[in-house]
């Protein structure tokens, strides 16, 4: 119905896709038309259909092949796990064409990527840092490049990406089609959208801040120093189902990777640090199943589609609350269910609400108490409660557990007690345990 190519709906065919989903039905034939296209949608939605279908349909209709060492079509992702994902989708859509498509990406050899180029190529996906460091040595040449896709461009602003996107579009030819696809759209997107968009037809499939209907949400409040034990804790239930541990830092994915693997959990880590060989083989053994848990940085928090991830943990909470979402988006894919599990300490306090702020949800409380309800004032009632203290606070040497989901009220996070004695009184209703525990 969409007018593509016989081949194309061939290789299609044999990748499964049959329906188009919301976005991919919108932003197909507008750009099959030509049209530039800003596309606002959820990682997961289909997003790579939607550019990549009437990208090769396009070139499929072209009798021209490309020139030595430049691209017909230009694909760029902020990610190396993003741009593979991506790789992976538009070989499957040249299935059984002359089409030649290519990756270049940081963390690899730059002088095969050189050599490859030299023939020139139909379709690159790339990184824009790699980019740029080919075009410096006049390995890549954008001048006739006709087709640009951006994709997950809020993330690229938020990596820092906004110098050598200008570089990258000061080169590109006026007359080419341009598609851009975010899942948020910051102020700064604005510029981009200026810059790179002729009169762009704009699609909104998924609202920003909205997560698929599947995934269950859940906190827990817990101090920092019990984190651990109760992700261990929680893993257990499910060693045979895949699960995703989110953190903010390189070195500490690493060591809680590590302590997981000594705890007996078949673990991989993914972040900055390991060179794209390691982050491959990691991804792919989390696929086959070899490996049952994955931590990793934000660096998987877009362009992971594995179909099977039944949990996230957001062992750390993020910084940018789209974050989260795009974190969460990686269960309850293919219309299947998940789980989404947020740990929160005393200095997360802020993120959790920026969160649900954005979300415009309140997440579920599974065991402990808000912080901040934790730091308020005990009114005393003439009695004792469980830990000898006004208000039944509970000993420092409680652990956290409170026996289930529920309400705010129930349990108690572990050594709330003990913190509480250490900290000064707090001010204005605000968290004042924010660096104890």
């Amino acid at each position: 119905m969409m007018g593509l190519p016989r081949r194309l709906v061939k290789a299609l065919t044999n990748m499964g896709m049959t329906d188009p989903t919301p976005i991919q039905r919108q932003a197909i034939p507008h750009a099959m038309n030509g049209r530039d296209v800003m596309g606002l949608a959820q990682t997961g939605t289909g997003k790579t259909a939607a550019f990549g279908v009437p990208l090769v349909a396009q070139m499929l209709e072209m009798e021209a092949r490309p020139e030595p060492r430049t691209v017909r079509g230009l694909v760029l992702a902020p990610t190396r796990e993003l741009a593979n994902q991506i790789m992976e989708n538009l070989k499957g859509f040249c299935e059984g064409t002359q089409l030649k498509t290519m990756m270049v990406v940081g963390g690899q050899s730059i002088n095969p990527q050189i050599k490859r180029m030299e023939r020139g190529v139909d379709l690159l996906v790339a990184t824009p840092g790699r980019l740029l460091d080919l075009m410096d040595r006049r390995a890549v040449l954008l001048h006739k490049t006709t087709f640009l896709v951006l994709d997950e461009a809020d993330q690229m602003l938020d990596m820092g990406f906004i110098h050598d996107l200008r570089k990258i579009a000061s080169v590109l030819p006026k007359e080419r089609q341009t598609m851009l696809f975010s899942a948020t759209m910051p102020k700064l997107m604005n510029e981009i959208a200026n810059s790179y968009l002729i009169s762009p037809i704009r699609i909104e499939v998924s609202p920003p801040g909205k997560v698929a209907d599947k995934v269950t949400q859940e906190v827990h409040f817990i101090a920092k120093a019990e984190k651990k034990a109760l992700l261990i804790e929680m893993l257990a239930k499910h060693t045979e189902e895949r699960a995703l541990v989110f953190g903010r830092t390189k070195h500490g994915c690493e060591k809680l990777m590590k302590d997981l693997v000594k705890a007996g959990f078949k673990a991989a880590s993914i972040h900055g640090n390991k060179s794209q060989g390691q982050r491959d083989r990691a991804i792919e053994s989390f696929k086959k199943g070899e490996i049952t848990v994955l931590v990793a940085t934000d660096v998987a928090a877009r362009g992971l589609d594995i179909p099977d991830v039944k949990h996230v943990y957001n062992y750390e909470l993020p910084n940018v609350p789209d974050n989260y979402v795009h974190r969460i988006g990686r269960t309850a894919r293919a219309g299947k269910d998940g789980a989404a599990i947020a740990f929160c300490a005393p200095d997360e306090m802020g993120e959790l609400k920026d969160i649900q702020k954005t979300m415009k949800v309140s997440i579920p409380v599974a065991s402990g108490r808000p912080w901040e309800a934790i730091d308020e004032p005990a009114k005393p009632k003439g009695g004792r409660g469980r830990g000898g203290r006004p208000g039944g606070g509970g000993g420092a040497g409680g652990r956290h557990r409170s026996g289930g989901a529920g309400g705010a009220g129930e349990g108690k996070p572990a050594a709330a007690g003990a913190a509480r004695r250490k900290r000064k009184p707090s001010s204005g209703g605000k968290p004042g345990g924010q660096r104890a525990a």
